[in-house]
């Protein structure tokens, strides 16, 4: 079973190696290491040169796996660049308690690891996959909620969290003008048409591969709702140039981005008070984001 306080140390090789003997023996003769950069909700490893397989790490991130199975396969034909396509289901065992799943390898880097050097031409390129996945069809889809941590649903479900931060964080920032920006951010009601929302656009789930975006991964947030939690990659890796390309590519009114200023503030102030003692470097980025954010309001 999983062990450890944040519900991965008992994920490693072994416990995969024995998951893909049991069940997909097909594949047991297939090589597995883990992958350079991993994730958190998920672990994932190579399973030869052509596949992964990812395992959740705890029960919040169960109900990604049946939704993920289900709907990644009708979302893929209507996008322009690739996202994951699932070879197997797995189902826990006595070893491991949760679904999880094997999936074809998309190759490429994170825009993370490699930012692209034209990040204008980058930025018009996640804002056309965006408009993309907006116009997949949506009947049936999982409403925004607890499976996708609430992303496109309303912000005001962290209100509580968002002003226990304002106290905290009161000296740090300006706390006076992120009041405002996230009230401003309550008040913008999404009165459009739900869509389909990824739910955690962020260049570590964007892959490129020769400059341009190759791939789109880690759906597990994803739903159909309000698609303004996917615009905080405005702020958290587009800036000047590649911002204005950005957003003038991907469009909607001003509603959707005071939604989308409060779904950045909220992170960036919850992390900033977990590391505001213990992690001067990241609390300078995170200080610098939350500044960017007020001045853009």
């Amino acid at each position: 079973m999983i062990s450890g306080m944040d519900g991965r140390a008992g994920i490693d090789a072994a416990l995969v190696r024995r998951l893909i003997e049991a069940q997909f023996p097909q594949w047991a003769a297939l090589p597995i290491r883990p992958v350079e950069v991993d994730g958190w909700d998920n672990r994932t490893y190579r399973l030869g040169d052509t596949m992964s397989v990812r395992l959740p790490t705890a029960p919040g991130y169960v109900p990604a796996v049946a939704k993920e199975n289900e709907w990644l396969p009708r979302l893929a034909p209507h996008l322009p660049v690739p996202i994951p396509s699932v070879r197997g289901a797995g189902v826990p065992s006595a070893e491991y308690p949760y679904p999880w799943s094997v999936r074809d390898w998309l190759s490429g880097t994170t825009a993370m690891a490699t930012p692209p050097a034209d990040l204008p031409r980058f930025a018009e390129q996640v804002a056309a996959f965006l408009l993309a996945l907006q116009r997949c069809p949506a009947d049936g889809g999982p409403p925004a909620g607890a499976h996708s941590w609430h992303r496109g649903a309303p912000p005001a479900f962290y209100d509580d969290e968002t002003r226990a931060c304002l106290r905290t964080l009161k000296g740090h920032i300006d706390t006076d003008r992120a009041a405002a920006v996230w009230a401003d951010a309550l008040a913008a009601d999404f009165t459009g048409t739900p869509v389909w929302f990824h739910g955690d656009i962020a260049s570590g789930n964007l892959l490129v591969r020769d400059g341009a975006l190759a791939a789109v991964i880690d759906f597990g947030t994803s739903g159909v709702g309000d698609p303004a939690c996917d615009l905080v990659i405005t702020w958290t890796f587009f800036a000047g140039e590649s911002r204005r390309a950005f957003r003038a590519a991907v469009g909607h009114d001003e509603g959707a981005w005071a939604r989308a200023r409060g779904w950045v503030l909220w992170k960036a102030m919850l992390v900033l008070t977990e590391v505001i003692d213990t992690d001067p470097r990241e609390a300078t980025d995170l200080h610098r984001l939350i500044t960017d954010v007020l001045a853009d309001a």
